[in-house]
C-alpha cells in the first residue's frame, strides 16, 4: 500500500525532471510514518490564508519551485507569523523575492507549516557514491553541518543495529546521550526514522538523494522540519 501511494509521486517528478516538491516529498515521508509537522499547500493567497487559520499560528510560509531549492537565499521563507495581516504580507513578500531573485522562476505556491518547538538539529540524509552506492548518513544539523562536518555514513540497507552505531560515531553524540546533566534526546526516535529511511530508498531505487534538515530532535520523539528529495532513474 505505501509503494502504491508514492510510486505516482515519483513518476511524475521523473517524469519533470526535476527534485521533488517539498510538499510531495513530505507526503512520502508522512506515507513511510516520519514524524513530520502539519501542512498546507497552495497557489493562491486566499487559501493560504485558511490553510494558515486552519493549522494555527504561529506559522512559517515558504516558496515551492523546482528552481529555488536554497530557499532562503531567495528570501522565500518567513518564519513566526501571528495572524492573518501577517501572513497575506509574507505571501507577497515571498512571491515578489522569488520573481526578483529568479525571474524565470517556476512557482508552484506555498507550503504552510505551523512553528514547531526548536530542539536538537540533526540531519538525516542519503547520499548516492559512485563507487560504493547508496548510503544513509547522519550527523549534527543546521549549520553544524558544515562548520564541524561531524556526519556518519553506512551503506544501505540498515538494520537498527546499524543506524545506532551510526548515531554513536559522531563526535556530536554526547549531545544526544545527555552531557553534564542534560536529559538524553530520543535516540530510539532517530534510530527509527534512519531505518524507515533505509526501507524508503529500498522500495525506490530511483531515490537518489535525501536531505532531512534539520531534523529537530526532543527528550520525546523528533520533527522534520525540511526536506529535499532528488530522484531519476
Amino acid at each position: 500500500m505505501k509503494m502504491e501511494k508514492v510510486r505516482p509521486i515519483i513518476q511524475k517528478a521523473i517524469e519533470e525532471k526535476r527534485w521533488l516538491f517539498e510538499p510531495e516529498a513530505m507526503e512520502i515521508l508522512k506515507i513511510y510514518e516520519i514524524s513530520v509537522p502539519d501542512y498546507c499547500f497552495s497557489n493562491d493567497l486566499q487559501e493560504v490564508m485558511k490553510g494558515a487559520k486552519s493549522i494555527g499560528y504561529p506559522v512559517v510560509l515558504k516558496i515551492v519551485s523546482p528552481d529555488i531549492l536554497h530557499k532562503s537565499d531567495a528570501g522565500g521563507v518567513k518564519l513566526n507569523l501571528t495572524n492573518e495581516d501577517e501572513v497575506r504580507k509574507a505571501y507577497l513578500e515571498i512571491m515578489a523575492n522569488a520573481k526578483k531573485f529568479a525571474p524565470e522562476a517556476d512557482i508552484r505556491g506555498i507550503i504552510i507549516y505551523p512553528m514547531v518547538e526548536s530542539g536538537l538539529e540533526t540531519i538525516i540524509g542519503v547520499t548516492d557514491d559512485a563507487q560504493f552506492g547508496r548510503a544513509a548518513m547522519f550527523g549534527l544539523g543546521g549549520v553544524f553541518v558544515e562548520l564541524l562536518k561531524d556526519v556518519a555514513f553506512r551503506i544501505l540497507p540498515l538494520t537498527p543495529s546499524d543506524a545506532l552505531a551510526m548515531i554513536k560515531e559522531i563526535k556530536g553524540y554526547p549531545l544526544l546521550d545527555g552531557i553534564r546533566g542534560e536529559v538524553p534526546k530520543d535516540i530510539a526516535s532517530l534510530v527509527t526514522t534512519i531505518v524507515k529511511i533505509s526501507n524508503l530508498c529500498s522500495d525506490f531505487p530511483e531515490i537518489k538523494e535525501i536531505d532531512l534538515n534539520p531534523t529537530y530532535v526532543y527528550e520525546q520523539g523528533i520533527a522534520v522540519v525540511d526536506t529535499r528529495i532528488k530522484v531519476g532513474r
